[in-house]
């Protein structure tokens, strides 16, 4: 059903147009079909009615199909006519006309999603079997009836002269209503085959070339066949060609959004191979690098020059790993630019092995985390400023308050004593209450806001007076074992590693459900070890990482900043 929306994509006035353009055409090219006929057996080598119906369905939408159809119909019966065509010649022919353009258009356009493209292998197998072989095999049924002759020589030469058309003629209608100028692919292969085709044709028509034998029907099927298996292998190669352009194409495609995409990840990728010492750079690393592009990249033994002393020895280490045990590497390491600027990246390698598993090369990517790495170390300078500024405030309420708070816990401590000497009818009740208060004051008594003996003892005997007082306060076993601790460390490492060893073991006391527990204190050159442990019954790992909330995240993140002051 005609809609309003259909009358306002295709006004009347418009579609007037098209349906008289086409059946003009049409007669048209009816009639320079009827130039090609082979006299005196009245046949053609090569019929383009079809063929131009069929180009003109594929370049115009499918709802107005009902009307074009009819049209270009239309101006074949009226050559017909006036060719003196029989009538029910002019049926068959018509039915052929309407099986053939109806099975190519239907079927193209459902397979290409649309006008076909012959720029890969697998689009040439398709278009050929539904324009060159269906749609003629079925039309050739119908066209063979036309004619009073032998009924399988007629339906040879009735699907030839279709195929003929598709092969060579429908290929360039399509590629010229996509572009000009026509170039080496598959439009100007099929423009010239068509010239080739008509020069043969229309030689024989006059009695030159070498297809003006007696044997009139053999004569057109030969000069069909030398057509067609002319214009086969030379459409494939253009095929091949075009498909060969396309892949090029996508993969410059492919190569500029993958560039793209790394200038934006601020991610360059390399390879190295190993034999050879080839290096290979992306040209995002190469800015990464501040190195000029037009020159090749250095050695890998020259990169030396790119890294920090301490990175360097580490990235090392990690190539001759991977390259030794396959094993992929992941490092963060300080760059130095070709200008002298330091940045940070992180660097990962992976080996590519061959079958007998030695490595071939070694890929990977670099990426530039320097920002990353200053938001991480500001904010490791806020949380130390937030812990120096907690033990600050904690020193200062403990010089307030110890001395005031510690004697009138004493006294509170021996008052509770001696009630509970002077009362001794107390129930049991009572006197575990009494107990209970007693061991409150004492753990309130001996709290220190701010471990104040840090200052003048050291940690070691700061941690074992700790400990022992601990154990004995919560009944747990609690072994203090150090070795070769220096006496002279930072302040602020110092305390943060009293305060770990202090939140430690009051989590321990709190949920492990530990009889005993262990704190190990080694040094090593300038790096300080803490371990502790306990008998507890730990936690699931897992379970841990998925959690919401900080845990452990804050507690590694201020100790890390506390404890690097090598």
């Amino acid at each position: 059903m005609w809609t309003e929306s259909m009358t306002n994509e295709y006004p009347p006035r418009r579609l007037l147009v098209q349906i008289t353009l086409v059946a003009a055409l049409a007669y048209a090219v009816a009639r320079l079909g009827g130039a090609l006929i082979l006299r005196p057996q009245l046949v053609s080598p090569l019929w383009l009615g079809n063929v131009f119906l069929v180009s003109v369905l594929l370049l115009v939408r499918r709802r107005i199909w009902p009307l074009l159809l009819p049209a270009g119909l239309a101006g074949f019966i009226l050559y017909d006519l006036q060719a003196g065509v029989p009538i029910h010649s002019i049926v068959w022919l018509i039915l052929s006309n309407v099986v053939e353009v109806l099975t190519a258009a239907f079927c193209l356009r459902n397979s290409f999603h649309g006008v076909p493209r012959l720029n890969s292998v697998k689009a040439l197998v398709k278009y050929s079997f539904y324009a060159v072989f269906l749609a003629p095999l079925l039309g050739a049924f119908f066209g063979a009836l036309s004619t009073r002759s032998i009924y399988w020589a007629s339906w040879k030469v009735a699907f030839f002269s279709e195929a003929l058309g598709f092969l060579t003629l429908m290929p360039a209608i399509l590629g010229w209503a996509r572009e000009i100028p026509l170039r080496f692919k598959t439009t100007g292969i099929s423009t010239s085959i068509t010239a080739i085709a008509f020069l043969s044709i229309w030689g024989a028509v006059h009695g030159r070339g070498p297809f003006t034998e007696p044997s009139l029907v053999i004569d057109v099927l030969s000069l069909q066949l030398f057509l067609f298996f002319t214009a086969a292998p030379f459409t494939v190669l253009a095929v091949l060609v075009e498909e060969g352009k396309d892949t090029e194409r996508a993969l410059r495609q492919r190569d500029s959004e993958l560039n793209e995409a790394q200038r934006l990840a601020q991610t360059g990728s390399w390879q190295w191979d190993p034999h050879s010492d080839v290096v290979t750079w992306s040209a995002e690393l190469y800015r990464l690098a501040g190195y000029d592009p037009q020159l090749p990249p250095p050695p890998f033994k020259d990169h030396e020059r790119f890294f920090a002393t301490e990175s360097w020895d580490r990235l090392k280490q990690s190539v001759e790993r991977a390259l030794r045990t396959g094993v992929p590497y992941e490092l963060d390491l300080e760059a130095i630019r070709a200008d002298g600027t330091r940045i940070w990246v992180t660097t990962r390698g992976e080996a590519v092995l061959d079958a007998s598993g030695h490595p071939i090369c070694l890929r990977g990517t670099t990426q530039d985390i320097t920002d990353r790495k200053r938001s991480e170390e500001a904010l490791l300078t806020m949380s130390g400023c937030l812990i120096t500024a907690q033990e600050e405030e904690r020193t200062r309420i403990a010089r307030e308050l110890h001395d005031d708070l510690s004697q009138r816990m004493v006294l509170l401590q021996i008052g509770l004593e001696q009630y509970k000497q002077g009362v001794p009818a107390l129930s049991s009740q009572s006197q575990q209450q009494l107990d209970n208060l007693a061991e409150m004051t004492s753990e309130l008594s001996s709290h220190q806001l701010h471990p104040a003996m840090l200052e003048t003892v050291g940690l070691v005997t700061s941690l074992n007076s700790f400990c022992k007082e601990f154990a004995t306060q919560h009944k747990l076993q609690v072994q203090f074992v150090h070795n070769d601790i220096p006496r002279q460390i930072p302040k602020d490492v110092t305390l943060c590693l009293f305060r770990i060893v202090q939140e430690a073991l009051r989590n321990i006391a709190k949920h492990s459900g530990a009889g005993e527990a262990k704190i190990e204190l080694s040094s090593y050159a300038d790096e300080i070890d803490l371990c502790i442990s306990d008998s507890g019954r730990g936690f699931n790992v897992e379970s841990a990482k998925r959690a919401t909330g900080l845990g452990l995240v804050s507690h590694t993140r201020a100790a890390s900043w506390r404890t690097s002051f090598h």
